[in-house]
Order: structure tokens, then sequence, then C-alpha cells
């Protein structure tokens, strides 16, 4: 079968991990030629370089008027898309929330929680392939089942997220970033229960968060850890009240940023002026795409050694938490789950202050390790992983 197109389900943005994806996808695809992009949703930016703009602007007309011609309201019943392959984001349960199909139908899945039984498996068949976000997604589908199911992760633009020098916005400071919105899931309430003990031995400490989420709502629960007084409140302008929880929390707001929402194009100079990244996180469908980017800054990344995460850690490229154990929510056990443990938190933050030679040796030793990983590299990837298909 020959495909013209390659059409992308889901919207394209610079502020969030699957917009990330969506936009250096689209972008890489122009690149490439041939199958041209085929975007379904109307793309949000908040500040995208004017040539990259500039080559998605013919795209994004298009997509305006698909929306209005053929797709119609959300919600509208399927539209069958002729001449293209399709991929699909899948959620949890590889349940999606598109309404089109293509002359093929590849699923894109970061899945977290099971569990996998014979209505995941008959939805997972609806797709001529599933693209896994992570080697972990990948086997436990098929140990329950999911045969069609292979592995491409997500990459760094290498043109930004590169080792560089610092800023010097934080001299004098040990500069510690967490990154990733805010829920149970990604842990924030691990970081600033080692952060607190951390800043009480190092004062000169400070942590710079992104934790922003789109859907606050995915950011009730946080309450059940017991590191965590009570869930981050939303502002009048809809947005989660990240520094006050921090606050609330404990922690010195000397020796607390919060940088909102940052553009991802932006975010590499930032994560230069780091000393360290901490990423805690309790599950990973994917490979972490912020984890990605502050290794490919030549940060010196500390990493929760369980899910996804288990794709960036190569010996002595990162600080690997290895005490991983059974997380338990309201509810019963979180099966896929895994959490770390403060103290070895606090352990890695500590071998970094300690000994910056061999930080900055670890920290090299990421970057060329994600250098592998750009996105033109994963795209090529991932083309041959669907070649046979289209």
């Amino acid at each position: 079968m020959t495909v013209s197109r390659l059409a992308i389900s889901w919207q394209l943005s610079d502020t969030h991990g699957w917009g990330v994806f969506g936009l250096n996808l689209a972008l890489n695809l122009l690149e490439r030629g041939e199958p041209r992009p085929l975007l379904l949703a109307e793309p949000y930016f908040q500040d995208v370089p004017a040539n990259a703009l500039a080559g998605l602007a013919p795209l994004i007309a298009e997509q305006r008027q698909i929306q209005e011609q053929v797709l119609g309201p959300a919600g509208a019943n399927t539209i069958n898309i002729g001449g293209a392959a399709v991929l699909h984001a899948l959620v949890n349960g590889f349940n999606h929330h598109d309404s089109v199909r293509g002359s093929v139908n590849i699923g894109v899945i970061f899945f977290e929680r099971g569990p996998i039984g014979d209505e995941e498996r008959a939805r997972a068949a609806l797709y001529d392939r599933v693209i896994a976000g992570s080697s972990w997604n990948r086997d436990y589908a098929r140990t329950h089942g999911i045969a069609n199911i292979e592995f491409v992760s997500q990459g760094i633009d290498a043109a930004i997220f590169h080792p560089g020098p610092k800023s010097g916005a934080h001299d004098g400071r040990f500069a510690i970033f967490s990154g990733g919105k805010i829920e149970m899931r990604k842990g924030q309430d691990l970081v600033l229960a080692a952060f607190k003990i951390f800043h009480a031995r190092h004062p000169e400490a400070i942590l710079v968060t992104a934790w922003r989420n789109a859907w606050p709502e995915s950011a009730v629960g946080m309450v059940n850890s017991v590191h965590i007084d009570h869930d981050p409140k939303v502002g009048a302008d809809g947005e989660l009240m990240v520094k006050q929880w921090a606050v609330a929390n404990g922690v010195d707001p000397d020796a607390f940023v919060d940088l909102g929402w940052v553009p991802n194009h932006q975010t590499a100079t930032i994560l230069r002026d780091m000393d360290a990244a901490v990423f805690p996180n309790r599950c990973e469908g994917g490979t972490n795409l912020v984890a990605m980017e502050a290794m490919a800054s030549g940060v010196p990344c500390v990493l929760s050694a369980n899910t996804g995460h288990l794709d960036l850690i190569d010996g002595d490229n990162c600080y690997a938490l290895t005490d991983q154990r059974a997380v338990t929510e309201r509810g019963g056990p979180v099966e896929m789950w895994r959490e770390s443990q403060v103290e070895e938190i606090v352990e890695k933050l500590e071998a970094i202050h300690a000994d910056r030679s061999e930080a900055m040796h670890r920290a090299a030793r990421g970057a060329a390790f994600m250098a592998d990983l750009s996105w033109a590299n994963q795209t090529a990837r991932l083309m041959a992983a669907i070649s046979d298909l289209l």
C-alpha cells in the first residue's frame, strides 16, 4: 500500500509533551519530504520560532479547511481519510479520543496504568500497529497478549538541547531543576521532601520548577502522599498555585522558583543554568521528554530506575535511584508504579554537590547518550517501524 500523507491526530504545541512530540514529528516529516504530514487538530503555540511557523503555515491552513469541510464539530461521526496513514494518540486502556480512520491506522501510546485484558487487547487490534513510547510499555503489552506493538522513543532537538555555558542567573546558588506536570505519578512530593532536607544542609540551594499542568484536575491526589499535607489549589486564573503549594508544604519561599509556562525552545537556556535535575517519577509510559532534554543539555540528572526511565539509564550517564518499592494509593496497590526513597534522592544530590568533577563526567555521558536520540533520528526510526504499512 502507498500512502501520500501521514496524519497526526493530536494537537501540536510547544508547551506539553504530546504537543512537542507532534510539533517535532511534523517538522521532521517536512524535512524528509515523503510522506507529507497532515494535521487533524488546530495547533496551539506559545512561542515557536518563525522559521518553524513558516514551514507549518500551509499545514495549519489545510487543517482549518479540513476541520470546516470534513471533520466538522468535535464528537461527529467517524470520518474516513483515504490515502493517509493516521497516527492516533492512545491513552490508558488503548482508548482514543479522535474520530478519524485512515487507510492505515497506527496507535501511539504511553500508558501508566493497567490492566490489560480482553477489552484492551481488542482495542489494540483495531490498529495495524501500535508504537509504544518505552521498551517497558512494549514488553508489558506483549506479556499481556498484544503482539502488534513496537518501541520508538521520543527525541530531543539537538540544535537546542546540548551542553553550553551558564548564563549566571543563579550564581552563588546550587540550582536544582524539577520538571513535569504536577501529579502523583511525577513525584513532586518526593522532590519537595528531599529538597527540604538538602536545603537545611545547604542554604544556598534553590529549587527551580516547571510543574505547570494543563489538566489541573490530575493534580488531585497528591495529598495521598505521606510527604504532602494537601493538594495544590487552583487560582482564579485557572492555574495551579504551585509556589503557594510548595511553601505551604514547608519549602523556604526564597529557595523556590516557579517558572510558569515555558515554550520548549526556551527551556535549554534554563536547563544549562542548573547544577542538578531530579526526576523521581513513579511511572513513565514514555522515556520522559523533560528528563531527556535535561540530560541532553549537560545537566547531572537523578532518575528513578523504573518503567520508561530504564531506557535512559546507561551505566554512569546519570545518578540512578535503584531503591524502588511498591506504591499504594487509596483503594489499593498500583501495580505498574514504583516509588523512590527520599533518603536516596538526598544521597544523590549530596554526591553531585560534593564531587562536581564526577557530576560533570556523568552529565557529559548523558549528553552524549542523548545526541543519538535527536528528533531527526527518532523520526527515521518511527518511519522504519511502520515502513511496511505505507
